[in-house]
């Protein structure tokens, strides 16, 4: 059975199909959500309405692999389902439903045939450019069927240094988001996290990028000192408390054994997983971890994905990135509901929270540029020299420039969540057209009202807006309808400045909200939930 977003994510995909959209649509599914429960449903659907339908479910490590099979025969314990992939040993082919590994089938689309679907979990791995093993296998895929539609599951859609997954050049055209983080927290479905501020800091100061992140080789020589490690590891101590299962996210291999050693040196029980740990010992570890016998697991860069332990409790960042789908996936491990407790901590000594902000409100990475702009240049004060932006001191008369003022930030206690908001008790609200004084945009304006003493609050929902922005407030706005009682039936046939009026005069029909919780969003209002009775609304 599944749950009541689940179906919904399942209904809008088909939604977005019947509607005439050309191209892939990518369901953005916060970690938690049980993507490999839609996956299999929407496999069962397919198949049991189209008999001829042919599915290729993708990803990139086996036990994503593994975990998709698995929920597949769950809900359907006679699918015609076959696995391919070499990490896993098995080889099948010719089923109507296949689980493969991208190294495994890369360059086999002949032997695959035919496909009328692929799904790609974790699809932000896939290249925006026509490169790379997912763009080939899917080319080759696409020149045996051209009518092949492809379906991406992320919970981070975006990659570093290109943007939104969906900015051209994509494989992606749109992002359907039928669930949020808050939404699952309030229902019972994620647990929360609580970070605090520490002490130790772990500075990357003179620490190169390529490609928009940390050079490994620097960052690690930067961050695993004998001082950083003992500072630390004394810190999660001090802060653990009772804590039972700590994960561990460190710079690179070497990094990652030397933390787990300063844990055993103070006691606590520790091991380290790293790429390189034989499959069985890797498992032993697992399983030991799992079953209490080891407190502490350190790690570089395998237990992001495919990793899922509910009752990890405290998780140590201790590695600095650029990438915020490496932070959201990191901060992920701990959002699984607990037997034990119902959050977990995060200690973040590499300053990712404050870096991506709240992992309710990261903010895509900035698309690359594509190398024709001009340099950025400042001008010397002294002899008017044009040099380049990050010259310390004037190449032409060696005036130094003064150090660029740091940006302060200012991050309390349990700030990554970003859900903690203000009450509001709604008596009425009022809906009407309103343009951006900002941008000029022609977009709906909310207003909540409260007692005399009260002052509105107002939130906007950009709906004629293309892209993102527009996508998500037209998704806000449909939940919000659907809570509400009012009938939107009509809204895709009207034109721009018609649907606005049509939904100003339906949304001022339909039942307010009892209560609403928001915050504050620079200077806008965030509404964060909806209350029309005892169950949260939208």
């Amino acid at each position: 059975m599944l749950r009541d977003y689940q179906q919904r994510t399942i209904d809008q995909l088909y939604a977005w199909f019947f509607a005439g959209n050309a191209g892939n649509p990518c369901l953005v599914l916060p970690t938690g959500s049980g993507k490999s429960h839609i996956v299999a449903a929407l496999c069962k659907d397919a198949l049991q309405n189209w008999p001829e339908t042919r599915v290729l479910m993708l990803t990139h490590v086996k036990e994503l692999i593994e975990q998709n099979a698995e929920k597949m025969r769950l809900h359907w314990p006679a699918a015609p389902m076959g696995i391919y992939s070499a990490g896993i040993g098995k080889r099948d082919i010719g089923e109507p439903i296949t689980f493969a590994g991208i190294q495994s089938v890369r360059t086999k689309a002949e032997m695959l045939g035919h496909l009328d679907l692929v799904i790609i979990d974790e699809c932000h791995l896939v290249n925006h450019k026509e490169e790379g093993g997912y763009r080939k296998l899917l080319a080759d895929l696409k020149a045996i069927n051209p009518a092949l539609r492809v379906v991406g599951l992320t919970a981070t859609p975006y990659r570093l240094g290109h943007g939104l997954i969906t900015d051209k050049p994509a494989l992606f055209d749109a992002l359907l988001e039928p669930v949020s983080i808050e939404e699952l927290v309030f229902k019972g479905y994620l647990s929360t996290l609580r970070s605090k501020v520490t002490s130790a800091k772990l500075d990357t100061s003179g620490v190169k990028k390529r490609g928009g992140e940390f050079i490994e080789s620097e960052l690690q020589a930067a961050v695993d000192t004998d001082d950083n490690n003992q500072r630390v590891v004394q810190e999660v101590i001090a802060l653990a408390g009772d804590r039972k299962a700590w994960l561990v996210f460190c710079t690179g291999v070497q990094h990652a054994e030397h933390v787990a050693e300063v844990l055993r040196r103070h006691g606590v029980t520790a091991q380290c997983v790293t790429g390189e740990t034989p499959k069985a010992e890797r498992k032993r570890m697992l399983d030991d971890f799992k079953a209490g016998k080891l407190r502490a697991l350190t790690n570089a860069n395998v237990l992001t994905t495919g990793f899922d332990y509910p009752d990890i409790d405290l998780i140590a960042m201790l590695r600095p990135t650029m990438s915020a789908s490496l932070y959201v996936q990191m901060a992920g491990r701990g959002m699984r509901v607990k037997s034990h407790t119902d959050h977990c901590l995060v200690l973040d000594f590499a300053g990712v929270v404050e870096m991506h902000g709240p992992i309710v409100a990261v903010q895509p990475p900035k698309k690359g540029g594509d190398g024709d702009g001009e340099a950025p240049v400042k001008v010397c004060d002294n002899c008017d020299e044009l040099v380049h932006i990050s010259a310390k001191e004037c190449p032409a008369c060696g005036h130094p420039f003064p150090e660029p003022e740091e940006k302060k930030l200012k991050l309390r206690n349990d700030d990554i969540m970003g859900m903690e908001g203000k009450d509001f008790e709604v008596t009425g609200w009022s809906w009407r057209r309103h343009i951006s004084k900002a941008s000029g945009n022609l977009m709906l304006a909310c207003t909540y009202y409260g007692s005399l003493s009260d002052k509105p609050i107002t939130e906007y929902f950009p709906v004629l807006n293309d892209g993102y922005a527009g996508q998500m407030a037209l998704q806000k706005l449909m939940a919000i309808a659907e809570k509400s009682g009012a009938d939107l039936a009509e809204i895709r046939i009207l034109k721009d400045t018609e649907a606005l009026d049509y939904i100003v005069i339906q949304m001022g029909k339909s039942k307010h909200p009892n209560a609403i919780e928001y915050r504050m969003d620079g200077k806008f209002f965030k509404v964060v939930r909806r209350t029309w009775d005892e169950t949260c609304g939208a």
